[in-house]
């Protein structure tokens, strides 16, 4: 009875050991997370010579601060500035108030407007107590920048300002009315405003009331935008030039603040930062930037840094596309060896940017330790078997 139990056992024990050599043999390699740093430096090579199917990139090695890539850099606007129009300025699309008042016979009606105080005896006996008023509300300029009045026809307004479009009427009346006395006033102005969209509190068109205003005081006379100002990004179109800036870099570098000339259109946009974590860190997911800059010191550390069970320290890499001079984009790897001091004063100094890809290689030791981890599972079985007959 015993030895056929023990004959059954060694059976079994036989089976696992089969069962773990066709395993074995049957598993060319095992599963990693990425490839380890001297891979990544090898591929580097086989693709710069040329090999077919290789991605050609490069690998720069920081190891000094010149190695550093150059900070994200925050252009000025090309956008040319136009004179400051005077806020006055009528133009196309703009409505009108237009009031003319006649004394005596009147071209327009009988209408009676009091002038001057009745309780104002040296006021009323210098005004005419009986001048008619005709009041024109909601006069539209046109497309070509003219209005239509009565007993007027076509008359110029584009241009001009209010008193001296109120002197161009008075002097085509002169001569049909017995003095005629125009008052003009803007009741809605489209050619001192601007149009804001987007993320901010009150989108809509505003008038700039110096017609000097720069993109963050243009910004506040809609309420401010909404959200955080790190991850929203102001657009300005003016014709056909367009120039964005990141609301965070705005407020860093109030020198790149871009006056805001009438009839530009502000469009704030959510544009979160964000990079991506990949390899063996202790989490591989995409992170959004905490502030405006981050350095790659502080992406490592929101990573969760090198897992110390498969990272490898000294294979810190950052996956990027780098413009050229030639306008195209060009696959660049920067690569830190953290297990040296000077690469985490260096790491400080290096600038993260948006949809970078951090990389933490494997660490060598991964595959033996792995292999060991795999055949314990496999004999775990076998040993629980043997002790279970004895």
């Amino acid at each position: 009875m015993i030895r056929s139990r023990r004959a059954r056992g060694e059976l079994l024990q036989r089976m696992f050991v089969m069962s773990a050599a066709l395993v074995l043999a049957g598993c060319s390699t095992l599963p990693v997370s990425g490839p380890t740093g001297s891979e990544i430096q090898r591929a580097a090579r086989h693709a710069s010579a040329g090999e077919p199917g290789q991605l050609p990139f490069k690998i720069v090695s920081v190891t000094t601060a010149e190695a550093l890539p150059p900070p994200a850099f925050v252009p000025a606007s090309t956008m040319a500035i136009p004179a400051a129009p005077p806020t006055d300025l009528i133009g196309p699309n703009d409505t009108l108030n237009i009031t003319i008042y006649e004394a005596g016979v009147s071209l327009f009606g009988k209408t009676a407007t009091r002038l001057g105080s009745p309780t104002a005896s040296a006021t009323a006996s210098s005004v005419d107590q009986t001048a008619n008023a005709e009041r024109i509300p909601g006069v539209r300029v046109d497309d070509q920048g003219d209005i239509r009045l009565p007993f007027v026809g076509r008359v110029r307004a584009a241009g001009r300002t209010p008193a001296e479009l109120q002197a161009t009427i008075r002097g085509a009346l002169r001569g049909m009315s017995q003095d005629p006395q125009v008052i003009v006033s803007i009741d809605q102005s489209i050619t001192n405003s601007v149009v804001l969209a987007g993320e901010v509190n009150k989108p809509g068109r505003f008038v700039l009331p110096t017609n000097r205003e720069t993109l963050n005081e243009t910004v506040a006379l809609a309420g401010g935008y909404r959200g955080d100002a790190k991850d929203v990004v102001a657009r300005v179109e003016r014709g056909t030039n367009n120039f964005e800036i990141r609301l965070s870099d705005l407020m860093d570098l109030p020198d790149r603040d871009l006056p805001i000339a009438p009839g530009d259109r502000i469009t704030l946009i959510s544009r979160p930062q964000s990079f991506s974590v990949l390899g063996a860190p202790n989490r591989a997911e995409q992170v959004r930037f905490p502030r405006g800059r981050i350095s790659l010191a502080e992406a490592v550390a929101l990573a969760g840094g090198a897992n110390p069970n498969q990272g490898d320290a000294s294979a810190i890499f950052v996956f990027r596309y780098v413009p050229t001079a030639a306008g195209t984009e060009e696959p660049v790897v920067y690569h830190l060896n953290m297990m040296k001091p000077g690469a985490l004063f260096l790491s400080q100094q290096f600038a993260m940017k948006d949809k970078d890809l951090l990389y933490v290689g494997n660490a060598q030791a991964n595959q033996p330790i792995k292999l060991v981890q795999l055949v314990s599972q496999l004999f775990v079985p076998v040993t629980t078997v043997r002790a279970t007959i004895q």
